[in-house]
């Protein structure tokens, strides 16, 4: 056995491990990749399920059980919304937190994490006793209460999307990364669809009821995500970053910032437009609907839960086309189609005709929201590298989730009681303006695109020591 001295007298060092290439983290198998991609999808679904199933409460159940009766239905249905809103501002906080987490320790745990405390608050809203049992408290519990929900799914849409996009090849990561955002409208459909059916009871029983069992059903999904959740491996494009020593202890949030300013600002104003659809779709179009005498809740309810449906898949064909023919072209095409079709789809709801309603959901949906919205996960991933990924995508996303699905409800309503005659026309003009503010931060983000893809990496050979 040969031994190596240390040059010191009387002492010998063992000798140094065999040489190896073996590699740090391995790519994903296509089990893997399959197995991520169902429990992020599950998962979003979930998590949507619960953070949506108030937005379609908001308008239709919380205006007349949670505030004084006294109150006019406008007011009622804004206190509803502005509840609605403080859910939304929450999520850049929960953002922040599991951000800085997730970029720190990791995708999967934080993710075990959101999804239960969403489940938790889901089930304690359907339990939550109304104004007429405990007056102010029921309010200001289902602030606080939505709030809770709020950051947890700050937390839960950048994670769920970065495990998909990180265990992704680079030819399918827009693709891959559509798979976890289309668990959203999954999510709208499955939230909807509930509330449609419990909705059909007698008005009494499901005012008093009806409304609380979809919440309460929300504990038996959790428990199908945490299964589905529990058993994935982390992402190989964080581990890499981690064993090359490429995590810092620092705060995340500080670099975003400082290192990634432009891509911030930009990226979040690029989905802006997409998310103020998404909220005015699975919020305010409904009521709106009813609210004209051409339809009643349900069959609205049904129409906003069939467009959904659609909407599960025409994200990730967008998301198809954006691997195809690029982020940029695809995004800014889908803003321009968008503008075009704002009109005829008000058009549609203010038809009083069944059909022409029915199309109205489809043209705002599956085409002007998923157009954009498609690649947005790829889009948001790759301007950040995998140490800040986590943090940035949050950052990023939350911003304009405040900005275009948050302030959707109360923006269109204001719009509309400032002109009833012209109040569609009012929203579709707001929406052809953060169309155009989309399409020049999409062209200017992507031109100076900051795709920093870590790939995996492999231990280097050592060189053999030599004998003094």
């Amino acid at each position: 056995m040969t031994e190596v001295t240390s040059g010191r007298q009387g002492q010998i060092d063992p000798l140094p491990p065999k040489a190896t290439n073996t590699p740090i983290v391995r790519e994903s198998t296509d089990k893997q990749r399959r197995k991520v991609l169902a429990s992020s999808f599950l998962g979003s679904m979930v998590e949507y399920y619960d953070f949506l199933l108030y937005g379609a409460a908001a308008g239709l159940v919380f205006p007349h059980l949670f505030f004084d009766e006294s109150m006019s239905p406008f007011i009622g249905m804004i206190l509803s919304y502005t509840i609605l809103f403080a859910g939304y501002l929450a999520r850049p906080v929960g953002g922040l937190i599991f951000g800085h987490l997730g970029d720190r320790y990791g995708r999967k745990n934080i993710l075990l994490i959101t999804l239960i405390g969403m489940g938790l608050v889901s089930v304690a809203i359907g339990l939550l006793p109304t104004y007429s049992t405990i007056g102010v408290a029921a309010p200001v519990i289902l602030v606080l209460l939505r709030v809770i929900q709020g950051i947890a799914v700050g937390g839960e849409w950048a994670g769920a999307t970065l495990m998909a996009a990180e265990h992704a090849q680079a030819k399918s990561r827009g693709f891959a990364a559509s798979i976890a955002v289309s668990g959203a409208p999954a999510g709208a459909v499955l939230s909807t669809l509930v509330l449609a059916i419990f909705s059909g009871l007698p008005e009494e029983q499901f005012m008093s009821w009806g409304w609380r069992v979809p919440f309460l059903l929300s504990a038996l999904l959790v428990v199908i995500g945490l299964y589905m959740r529990y058993s994935l491996t982390e992402s190989p494009e964080f581990e890499a970053a981690r064993h090359s020593g490429q995590v810092k202890t620092g705060v995340p949030l500080k670099r975003i910032f400082t290192d990634y300013p432009k891509q911030t600002i930009l990226a979040s104003l690029a989905i802006t437009g997409p998310l103020f659809m998404q909220a005015l779709m699975a919020v305010f179009i409904v009521p709106y609907v009813v609210s004209t005498g051409a339809m009643e809740q349900q069959p609205a309810l049904m129409l906003l839960t069939f467009s959904a449906f659609l909407h599960i898949f025409a994200i990730p064909f967008f998301a198809w086309l954006s691997d195809r023919f690029g982020r940029r072209r695809t995004m800014i095409s889908a803003a321009l189609l968008s503008i075009a079709l704002i009109f005829p789809m008000f058009a549609a709801f203010n038809s009083g005709n069944a059909f022409l309603i029915a199309l109205g959901f489809i043209i705002g949906n599956p085409i002007i929201q998923a157009s954009m919205y498609g690649p947005v996960g790829a889009f948001l991933a790759d301007k950040y590298a995998p140490q800040d990924r986590y943090t940035g995508v949050s950052v990023s996303y939350q911003l304009g989730s405040v900005l275009g699905a948050g302030l959707a409800p109360l923006v269109s309503t204001a719009l509309v009681e400032l002109d009833n005659d012209l109040g569609s026309t009012n929203i579709a003009i707001y929406f052809i303006f953060l169309m155009i503010v989309a399409a020049i931060s999409v062209w200017f983000v992507e031109r100076k695109e900051n795709n920093v893809v870590l790939p995996v990496t492999t231990a280097e050979p050592q060189p053999a020591p030599t004998s003094n």
